[in-house]
């Protein structure tokens, strides 16, 4: 860690915690002794700590009064500003010059209060997401998935709902910087215009391009012509999160790049090696994805319900929702590879695996083999080439290529391995090859291989004559620092753009406002370097499509196009493919000694780009439930070798302060708190990308520690050969998992073991009642009552209200907990963070949370989602405290929010019995 962030760490020496010893064989005896199924939330809970019971009693904290508050005017004002923005800026609206006409009447479309609507994508790691946006008087204002496109069909991700925050954040870049002096988009123009004359001349031998991955046809078009312009000019290319490993192992495979697209309604067995297909965002697809396997467990009485194996190297959600799971070492996966396909007639090799394991392989291949063309191996990005090639291979050898799984040409324009990329640009800037650097849309001073110390080669590049570096980005960030020029950019609700979903299929992303901040559009920096430095981001895709359509009418063309948000008959073709002989290499790679480490993305922040959004660090993290910081996950039994104690310091608040463990790696170290997860493999740790920044905004500076200071090039997910070893410091991690738990009361007939807070039956149980879920074992009655049986009288009376019944059912057999609905809740009704440590105090205020209860043994539990939203009560007891009469009830019998009456006592929230108000 470095030492310029110690002061954030939250720091406490560990003798000023109260112990708590975690033992987890007194865990196993307890669960052998239970009778039927138990369920838990917390390795504490599982383990009925007295001390834990004890602070379930007490109806305030221990030394709750004592703590201060850091949170002053200015500490609001940092955490809301863009919130009061979203809600504010209702007068100050700015509309695209485009598409805006003077007008002495109101247009007809324009009806205050009336929302409308605008399709376009959002640009999310080299991939579009389909998005329908909501507009109040031409300021957008929520996000929604398009329904008609195929690659959301209406879904989103919590990425997209909170991106709206980031388009009103106040601490994006606001004005163009020439040597951190303010200067302006024209004179940056004229400036450059001799550097740009210089290299022409030179044919671009000292020109580079820096971007993440690129699928806008508009930008490929521009760059290809920028490069025909100077040859000698190269484009790299990378993202943290990047694909490498999918495309070494489609080439080991079939001899090229192919981009996978898989058919998840189609699949009746799934089978997953490390492939987090569910609600990883890095997974090209994964909201089409998510939609297409939950259809598959719906209405189990009549359709066939699909089953999901899972064997995984860092706990997941789709771990958590595999019918079958194992969990081992990331190099663990390769070897189960094999022997999966060994078993299936598709090459490989009897490998040597643990009983537990040879167990999962039998099973699964017996599974796979009986459902030839209808299931699907589904290889994770994070597993080496040889995974993805055996997947592959087995996917041929099923006959699943063409039913669940089609191969479509890259959906990147000039694919690369980023890695490789990344790498050859530092050898240049180190050889002294590159006279002018563009990065556009990328941080390599924070987010590059540690090992190609890639800020350092900034810091010499741009301290010495002659050089040019310009960035163009949306904050300043690591990368500004060492900028001659810095140019902002437009979000990409103000700025005209195009994009390819996870098929190919290529949508037109069209503005909702003006830019707020003066900020451009990579199209138009490169106009600068092209020639056409007057030309807008809007002439410039519409330009390039005329190119690309070949009908008669190209403006009624065009006008459909932007309205439906994809360009019609666009998808990729599908390719056809057949896995090569002797692709696959004859053996597994060495296993190393030692910890095995994991590199995975922030499931709230992602690789750091969201960093600044207050939504999404206060949203909890699915299965860790910890906020604005990210932790190093280990099991439970590493935990309790290293004698680590899970629960709390002398607040009481479970998980509070959790102990420092330092990791060791490749000659490089970093400090994090622990987390012990429940059904983490044994003798590994994964590191979570994306904190520890060094420069961003202000509500993100200050959290986590940075896991990229210990990632190397040649070890971009998975490392062997890692040790961990205990600190004897602290650190305060805001966990809400073991918020609001009800003690036992003290009648044991009818205590929370007896009441089952989940109801879960496996289908077999299901086939045989399916009204188990209507059992209660407080009832003391072995029988479910009657739809009709009630004291009442008949209501449906006269005076029946016969407009709107509201009413709301949530699937709990397809949640997968991936927070999405969370983050819309809070993106719909503006709900304001509180920070960190209002969080630890158990003070957060979203109306929406999804509880996460394990069932079984904490080295492999089985987990199970319940989203616990408003519960829209008669006698509401929010609405009678609330001093401004904000918290009312409608004559359609709904809770009411009146915004405008609110004035944040929070009373509602603390009167709330199930904390979600």
């Amino acid at each position: 860690m470095a030492k310029k962030n110690d002061t954030n760490l939250n720091l406490i020496p560990a003798s000023a915690i109260k112990p708590a010893s975690l033992d987890l064989d007194g865990v196993r005896r307890k669960l052998a002794d239970a009778k039927g199924p138990k369920y838990w939330r917390t390795l504490e809970e599982l383990s009925n700590e007295e001390a834990f019971g004890e602070m379930l009693e007490r109806e305030f904290p221990r030394q709750a009064s004592e703590w201060l508050d850091p949170v002053s005017r200015r500490g609001f004002l940092k955490l809301a500003g863009a919130s009061l923005a979203l809600a504010g800026l209702a007068g100050c609206t700015k509309q695209p010059l485009e598409e805006i006409l003077p007008y002495v009447r109101q247009p007809e479309e324009l009806i205050p209060g009336k929302p409308l609507f605008y399709a376009t994508a959002m640009p999310f790691s080299g991939y579009g997401i389909p998005l329908l946006v909501e507009s109040h008087e031409y300021r957008p204002t929520k996000i929604e998935g398009n329904p008609d496109h195929e690659g959301s069909l209406r879904a989103t991700d919590l990425f997209s709902q909170a991106s709206i925050l980031d388009l009103y954040d106040p601490d994006r870049s606001t004005i163009p910087t020439h040597m951190g002096e303010g200067t302006s988009w024209g004179a940056f123009v004229g400036e450059i215009r001799s550097t740009v004359l210089a290299q022409k001349a030179k044919q671009g031998a000292g020109l580079r391009f820096l971007t993440g991955a690129v699928s806008s046809p508009t930008l490929g078009s521009q760059m290809h012509a920028v490069l025909q312009q100077f040859p000698q000019a190269k484009w790299h290319r990378y993202e943290p999160v990047h694909r490498d490993n999918m495309r070494q192992g489609s080439k080991a495979a079939f001899g090229n790049y192919y981009d996978p697209v898989y058919n998840f309604a189609a699949a009746d067995v799934v089978v997953s090696l490390d492939g987090d297909f569910l609600s990883g965002a890095w997974f090209p697809g994964f909201i089409r994805y998510a939609r297409d396997w939950a259809s598959r467990r719906k209405q189990p009485d009549k359709q066939p319900m699909n089953r999901l194996y899972v064997a995984e190297s860092s706990s997941t959600t789709t771990g958590m929702k595999a019918d079958h799971r194992v969990a081992v070492r990331p190099s663990e996966i390769e070897k189960i590879a094999r022997a999966l396909a060994a078993k299936v007639g598709a090459g490989g090799s009897g490998e040597q695996l643990t009983p537990e394991q040879q167990k999962f392989v039998d099973v699964a291949a017996k599974d796979l083999g009986e459902h030839r063309g209808k299931s699907v191996v589904v290889p994770g990005l994070y597993q080496p080439a040889a995974v993805h090639a055996l997947a592959h291979a087995m996917n041929s050898a099923l006959g699943n290529i063409g039913q669940t799984v089609s191969f479509i040409d890259p959906v990147e324009i000039d694919p690369v391995e980023h890695t490789q990329s990344i790498r050859e640009l530092a050898d240049d800037l180190k050889s002294g090859k590159v006279d002018v650097l563009v990065v556009m849309g990328a941080n390599p001073a924070y987010d590059a291989p540690v090992d190609l110390e890639f800020e350092s080669l900034l810091k010499q590049f741009s301290e010495q004559s002659g050089r040019v570096l310009i960035q163009l980005s949306c904050y300043r960030d690591e990368t500004t620092e060492y900028a001659h020029w810095h140019m902002p950019e437009t979000h990409y609700l103000e700025s005209w753009s195009d994009v390819r979903s996870y098929d190919g299929t290529a949508t037109i992303i069209q503005p909702l406002i003006l830019h707020l901040y003066g900020g451009h559009s990579m199209h138009e920096l490169l106009t600068v370097f092209g020639g056409q430095p007057a030309s807008s981001g809007y002439d410039l895709v519409r330009a390039y499509w005329q190119t690309q359509h070949t009908g008669a009418d190209f403006e009624q063309w065009w006008r459909r196009s932007v309205h439906d948000g994809y360009i019609a008959n666009s998808a990729f073709p599908v390719r056809q493919v057949s896995a090569r002989t002797g692709a696959i290499p004859s053996s597994a790679s060495a296993p190393g000694g030692g910890i095995e480490v994991s590199f995975r993305p922030d499931p709230c922040i992602y690789d750091g780009r969201f960093n600044n959004n207050a939504w999404l660090q206060e949203t909890p993290k699915p299965l860790t439930r910890n906020t604005w910081d990210n932790v190093a996950m280990i099991s439970p039994a590493h935990a309790e070798r290293l004698k680590f104690d899970q629960l709390k310091d002398q607040n009481d608040h479970q998980s509070d302060a959790q102990n420092i463990i330092e990791i060791e790696f490749q000659g490089r170290k970093v400090q994090a708190p622990y987390w012990a997860q429940p059904g983490h493999p044994d003798n590994a740790v994964t590191l979570f990308l994306g904190y520890g920044r060094r420069k961003t905004g202000r509500v993100g500076s200050g959290y986590g520690y940075d896991a990229y200071s210990v990632r190397p090039s040649n070890a971009q997910y998975t490392g062997v050969d890692s040790k961990i070893s205990r600190l004897d410091k602290q650190w305060h991690v805001a966990v809400t998992q073991g918020h609001f738990n009800l003690a036992e009361p003290s009648n044991k007939d009818f205590s929370i073991d007896q009441r089952e807070p989940v109801k879960a039956a496996t289908l077999e149980e299901y086939r045989k009642d399916p009204h188990f879920a209507a059992k209660d074992k407080v009832t003391q009655e072995n029988e479910a009552p009657g739809p009709d049986e009630t004291l009442y009288p008949d209501y449906r009376g006269s005076n029946w209200y016969k407009q709107y019944a509201w009413g709301m059912a949530i699937d709990l057999n397809s949640c997968i907990g991936c927070q999405t609905c969370a983050v819309a809740c809070q993106a719909e009704n503006n709900i304001a963070v509180v920070g960190k440590e209002q969080v630890q105090r158990g003070r957060e205020m979203q109306w929406l949370r999804i509880d996460t209860y394990y069932q079984g043994d904490a080295a492999n539990p089985q987990a199970h989602f319940q989203p616990v939203p408003c519960m829209q009560c008669e006698n509401a007891p929010c609405e009678p405290v609330c001093p401004v009469g904000a918290t009312v009830h409608s004559t359609e019998g709904l809770n009411d929010m009146v915004y405008n009456r609110c004035v944040g006592t929070r009373y509602c929230s603390n009167n709330c019995p199930y904390k979600v108000r």
